[in-house]
């Protein structure tokens, strides 16, 4: 699924984003609302990962979906 099938289908997906990443809020999925950037850093920050670490993450699991 790419990003903007991703967007389209917000509410679905942050279901199981947050099944991967627990610490994720749903203050924090609700600040991303699909900004793949903010996403990223909500990532970094709730993990303490770097930029590259934490994008790796999120593409694997864009990859899976």
């Amino acid at each position: 699924m790419n990003w903007e099938q991703i967007k389209g289908n917000w509410n679905q997906v942050k279901g199981r984003m947050q099944e991967q990443w627990g610490k994720l809020t749903n203050d924090d999925l609700a600040q991303a609302e699909g900004n793949y950037d903010q996403l990223l850093g909500k990532i970094q920050e709730r993990y303490g990962k770097s930029k590259e670490q934490a994008k790796q993450e999120l593409d694997d699991f864009l990859a899976r979906q």
